[in-house]
């Protein structure tokens, strides 16, 4: 009996102290001055921003550190950080004007020393650089914008067109990148004479001038694959890693699950191509390659760089005797994440609308195309591939 009465006491004391402990309230002083200023502030500026770096105050009060800055007028920002820290950044700016930035020392208490006014000159924000750069031409089908963002920020790129002819503008599209190199085309636009606009904004809403050009679509239709068969050549790769994956899936217009693709065996060459019989010669405008959607997206066994060859009259023994080179191409991750990591706008891009590639110059009509594979995103050697879509016209 005594002993359970000791064990009660005990476990009546333990819940009593543990109690005790988790209701317990840090003392914060209301009536502690505000702490002092912080001192030594040095300022380095960058595109869009600043730096700040300053000497923290000792004071047991101090809780962090803030600046107050007006990135437009009317539109204020904040930038804290602890005492753990001495530097500040600050961003949002979207202009090189001096602007006044204040400084307070704040304490536990929520009491604010008196402000430290300094004065920062943004370098050039991304929104004015990258406006620059920007490169708006007509294409086939459609428009094309590219442009370069060193800074690597994140941004939207916004194509308008000029629907009535009465300055009427209206968005065809909008671009997210924090890539270094920004590109994309809008397709699907009659080959009628229109005026387009593009303008950068950042995620602050400062926005660059606007690019006018008056452009017109360079005419081409979408080439069907009702007579598209494979040309199986001596040291052609047509031979898939199992039944699930043959090659005929290349051109059957699908490309939404990894089924929908073409596999060659694991572990197999590179470089390594496969030939495709067109049933009629095709003048070439561009043509999409859709990445597999999951496993193979800008990773694994998907294309990374491939070399395109067109043939009227190609050798039986399978050499690249009468191919004429088409081009070198590169694929674009519009991220600009590390491999490994994939975004929306990669699925999108890679495998919903597939990678588009344009030829360095305008080819002559081919009826049989070879697809070289030279690297893929993990180089094992085995290709995946979902879809191949041509553009152009097809020839009498």
């Amino acid at each position: 009996m005594k002993k359970i009465i000791y064990i009660a006491l005990i476990c009546a004391a333990t819940a009593f102290f543990g109690c005790e402990k988790n209701n317990r309230m840090d003392f914060t002083d209301p009536n502690a001055p505000a702490p002092a200023p912080v001192t030594n502030v040095k300022v380095t500026a960058n595109p869009g921003g600043a730096i700040l770096t300053y000497k923290i105050p000792v004071d047991p009060n101090l809780s962090y550190v803030k600046a107050v800055y007006e990135i437009q007028p009317g539109v204020f920002r904040e930038a804290k950080s602890s005492t753990y820290v001495d530097t500040l950044s600050l961003v949002g700016f979207g202009d090189t004007k001096s602007h006044e930035v204040k400084i307070y020392s704040v304490g536990k208490n929520e009491k604010e020393s008196s402000p430290v006014s300094i004065t920062v000159s943004p370098l050039t924000p991304p929104v004015k650089s990258i406006f620059g750069t920007i490169d708006l031409t007509s294409t086939f089908g459609g428009v094309n914008v590219v442009y370069a963002n060193d800074s690597k920020a994140n941004v939207s790129v916004q194509l308008l067109v000029d629907s009535t002819g009465k300055k009427t503008w209206s968005p065809l599209f909008t671009f997210y990148s924090a890539a270094a190199m920004g590109k994309f085309a809008v397709r699907g636009l009659a080959s009628v004479e229109k005026n387009f606009a593009v303008v950068v904004r950042d995620r602050w809403n400062n926005t660059s001038d606007t690019l006018f050009r008056k452009l017109t679509p360079r005419f081409e239709t979408q080439i069907a694959k009702t007579t598209w068969s494979i040309l199986k050549l001596p040291g052609d790769l047509y031979t898939a890693v199992n039944a699930t994956y043959p090659i005929e899936k290349l051109f059957d217009g699908k490309w939404g699950s990894l089924n929908d693709a073409f596999a060659t065996p694991n572990g197999s060459a590179l470089p390594q191509w496969f030939t495709i019989d067109l049933g009629r010669k095709v003048l070439m405008s561009r043509f999409k390659e859709h990445q597999a959607p999951t496993s193979h997206l800008y990773s694994g066994s998907a294309v990374k760089k491939f070399e395109l060859w067109g043939s009227n009259n190609p050798p039986a023994d399978g050499s690249f005797t009468n191919w004429d080179l088409l081009g070198t191409f590169d694929s674009y991750k519009p991220s600009g994440t590390p491999i490994g990591t994939t975004t929306n706008e990669d699925k999108n891009y890679g495998n919903f609308l597939g990678e588009d590639f344009e030829f360095p110059s305008q080819p002559i009509a081919y009826r049989y195309i070879r697809f070289k594979s030279l690297e893929t995103y993990s180089s094992t050697g085995q290709v995946v591939i979902c879809e191949i879509t041509l553009f152009g016209e097809v020839q009498p």
